[in-house]
């Protein structure tokens, strides 16, 4: 088993940096590859100055998106290093050694496992379970919404009982911000969709996976932080400006893997103005408490 890191980065090079400097020395790392997707500042020039023998920057022609430069890395592993697992990871994450064995655990135990990715501690979120089921169009609906999907919780989810006593389960979806895909499961499911730029292809991946007849699986017994929209919110600072790009990934997402026909892309578009319409709301709320609290 040959793992490589792949760090994607667009303008958060200090950030990347921090991360690298963390992870270098790991064992289970034969190379970090840092892919830069055509960042517009200074973080081209920023990541050569970590540049080794086991960390290699390469730089996309240009942003192509998530999947697009995670696909880029993950051939650049493979063809220069032949890496047989690769962990794609966020600049606004943090991890164990001991976490990326165990996910290696996972995939020289079980031939059938395409993905492996372990609990998320985020920031915002708290401690989360990081697995969900796949859904359909009305389920991705709901989820959406700020209110529905709370309301709708329960049906939009595996049920607690599902991970109760469990140091591993399988599911469908995780989140994109860590994950370890074997390099070979991933071809032959053809990676992620560049077809989308930004959100939703922890589905895409998922529903692929699935297709190819691979598994996911999400360890419960290790975490991994996240620092949620540390990077993002450097780049896209407004949460409308968030929910737009997520509603043209998702209206992608129902027409090419869900095959919804104009009507139900109609009804979606309804539902996303009230989405963005509590996304405003959020937004002004989040506003008002950062100057009560000085700006911080």
């Amino acid at each position: 088993m040959k793992a490589v890191c792949v760090v994607l980065n667009y303008n958060d090079g200090k950030t990347t940096e921090k991360l690298v400097k963390k992870i270098r020395d790991y064992g289970c790392f034969e190379h970090i590859v840092i892919v830069d997707n055509a960042s517009s500042d200074h973080s081209w020039e920023r990541l050569l100055m970590l540049q080794n023998q086991k960390v290699r920057v390469i730089r996309a022609g240009e942003n192509g998106g998530y999947g697009a430069g995670n696909n880029l890395g993950i051939r650049f592993a493979v063809k220069r290093f032949g890496a047989s697992h690769v962990l794609l990871c966020n600049p606004d994450v943090s991890f164990s050694e001991d976490c990326v064995e165990r996910m290696l655990g996972i995939f020289e135990r079980h031939g059938d496992v395409g993905v492996v990715t372990a609990r998320m501690r985020d920031c915002v979120y708290k401690d989360m379970k990081n697995g969900w089921p796949l859904r359909g169009v009305w389920g991705e609906l709901l989820s959406m919404g700020p209110v529905s999907r709370r309301i709708f919780k329960r049906g939009l989810n595996y049920p607690d009982s599902y991970f109760q006593g469990k140091r591993a389960v399988y599911v469908d979806v995780v989140h994109g911000s860590m994950l370890m895909v074997d390099t070979e499961a991933f071809r032959e499911c053809g990676g992620y969709d560049e077809g989308i730029f930004l959100y939703q292809e922890e589905a895409v991946l998922g529903q692929r996976m699935k297709r190819a007849g691979y598994r996911t699986v999400l360890v419960l017994d290790r975490e991994y932080g996240h620092e949620h929209g540390v990077s993002i919110g450097k780049n896209v600072r407004s949460g409308v400006a968030r929910q737009r790009l997520r509603e043209e990934s998702v209206m992608y997402y129902f027409r090419e893997y869900l095959q919804s026909g104009r009507g139900m892309l109609g009804v979606a578009r309804v539902w996303f103005m009230g989405v963005r319409g509590e996304t405003v709301l959020v937004d002004v709320i989040g506003g008002l408490l950062r100057s009560a609290c000085g700006g911080h």
